[in-house]
């Protein structure tokens, strides 16, 4: 079992950037499926980018593509989200996710679907105005 705590949000302009983190209370780096989501009210949570394997290899929603990236300092047990050129439309929940790998083998799109994943943090806030 793992658990996660996401930091990092806040409110920005358009155009800006934000860094979220997701600590970990152990280490996922080759054990876990990690990435993150967000949900905004009345919408459905959707992925926005994941880990895929143990050698860093990454998948994102086209919505995010060239914007966020995704990365893990495996010494720190610690996943961020660079989130640059950010949109209104970005404004959202956003929570990390853990799935054990043990579990069964994901996709890069089963990657990005909130039901596969077993472990969220508690979600911090992303506004963004224009």
């Amino acid at each position: 079992q793992v658990q996660l705590v996401d930091s990092g949000g806040g409110s920005v302009q358009a155009g800006g950037s934000l860094r979220l983190s997701c600590a970990a209370s152990r280490s996922t780096n080759y054990r876990y499926y990690i990435g993150w989501f967000r949900q905004d009210t009345g919408k459905e949570r959707e992925g926005v980018a994941a880990i895929i394997d143990s050698v860093g290899g990454t998948t994102s929603a086209d919505s995010v593509k060239g914007r966020f990236t995704i990365s893990q300092d495996n010494a720190k047990s610690t996943l961020y989200l660079q989130m640059d050129s950010l949109r209104t439309e970005d404004t959202a929940m956003y929570y990390c996710a853990a799935r054990p790998q043990w579990a069964g083998k994901l996709t890069a799109i089963q990657a990005l679907q909130s039901t596969f994943f077993n472990y969220w943090g508690q979600g911090t806030q992303v506004t963004v105005s224009s």
